[in-house]
């Protein structure tokens, strides 16, 4: 079935959940739509870029546009004029049969469109999208004004639909499908003894701080290290902090790392060391894929009750979790699990949990599944 994926940025690597379906959804029979295009295309997909330069013309009309697309559906950024022409002529051209969306506000862009042009729509809940955008109330109503434009919807947890689900914005055919990880290619190698990771952008809400606090506390002068793989705002802020608490020796900072190179982190690390917290704005994760990997890996993750981690991570069984902020707590764990005579149980318990609840090729199979039961109901 041939899938339009949008998404806003086009090639993102970290992305690897909306690249897994670009390549791979309906055997790769599938194009992009992206707000914004880097210049890379490693799948060779039909491309559609929405943010393309305005005619004279369209510059007139926008602020109307704006307005009225406000005013009636609830986003103010709908395609109109030219792009609206153009985008409506290249999902023909391309023989698009089905839209997935792969964040609710995306979707807001193309639901009017699919709707107009007889092409179902579904959307992806990820994260931001189903809880910092919830503070805005013409957001909010946006999203309630698009239920009934969306032929389904899926997210990454549970925790997202609920936190939508209190808001109003309710579908009959939502569905709780994580990113997954591929457990064929992260899977555990030999575990380096005193291990521990940290993966991801260094940014508030992953709070990169607190789990460098907590290390310190537990770790100083013992037999671990931890490496902290990503780039962002607080990574600068995070090696000061290091030399403050007298564990420069025993931290790494290696910046953002390919995909591969992180899996092969993952594969001898034994700790994975996650503390996520609301962010001021309200924004939380979804289900970080980042953890699923970890636990495809076999690494004890030591994380918080935060969004959708809790449906991963089970407290004292595949990892450890605390309360978000605990800095006491999370540094409780690490001593704890340093101080285990024997982590093969967890370690074991991690990989099954993967193996059980987010094999990727499973859950794709699933949102195709679902995909095709929605549109062909009668279908065997």
């Amino acid at each position: 079935m041939k899938t339009a994926i949008v998404t806003s940025d086009y090639f993102v690597m970290g992305e690897t959940f909306i690249n897994r379906h670009i390549e791979h959804m309906f055997d790769g029979d599938t194009t992009v739509i992206c707000g914004r295009h880097n210049g890379e295309d490693p799948y060779g997909k039909p491309l559609f870029v929405r943010r393309s330069p305005l005619s004279l013309t369209d510059k007139i009309l926008a602020p109307f546009a704006a307005l009225s697309g406000a005013a009636l559906h609830g986003p103010s950024r709908l395609p109109f004029g030219t792009n609206r022409r153009n985008l409506k002529s290249w999902l023909i051209d391309n023989g698009v049969e089905v839209i997935l969306a792969e964040f609710g506000t995306q979707a807001l862009v193309v639901a009017k469109l699919g709707n107009d042009m007889g092409i179902p729509v579904f959307t992806y809940w990820r994260g931001t999208d189903a809880s910092r955008a919830l503070g805005s109330s013409q957001r909010v109503r946006s999203y309630k004004l698009m239920m009934p434009r969306l032929a389904g919807m899926f997210s990454v947890s549970q925790f997202l639909l609920d936190n939508l689900a209190k808001h109003g914005v309710n579908h009959p055919n939502a569905h709780v499908v994580p990113s997954g990880v591929n457990v064929r290619l992260f899977q555990p190698a030999e575990k380096r003894p005193g291990s521990f990771l940290a993966v991801g952008r260094m940014v508030e809400k992953k709070a990169p701080q607190i789990t460098l606090q907590a290390f310190a506390k537990a770790a100083k002068g013992r037999e671990a290290h931890l490496t902290f793989v990503g780039d962002g705002p607080l990574l600068e802020t995070c090696k000061s902090l290091a030399n403050e608490l007298g564990v420069a020796s025993q931290v790494t900072f290696t910046g953002a790392l390919p995909h591969d190179e992180v899996r092969k982190h993952l594969e001898v690390t034994e700790t994975f060391l996650q503390h996520s917290i609301t962010a001021k704005d309200g924004n939380t994760e979804g289900l970080p894929t980042a953890i699923q990997e970890a636990l495809a890996c076999g690494c004890i993750t030591i994380s918080t009750v935060h969004a959708g981690i809790p449906e991963a991570v089970e407290d004292g069984k595949n990892g450890l979790l605390v309360a978000e902020w605990d800095e006491a707590g999370f540094a409780d764990r690490i001593t704890r699990v340093l101080d285990m005579p024997d982590r093969s149980a967890m370690t074991l318990a991690a990989r099954k949990t993967a193996e059980a609840k987010f094999d990727n090729a499973i859950l794709l199979k699933k949102v195709e599944d679902t995909i095709l039961k929605t549109l062909c109901p009668n279908a065997s």
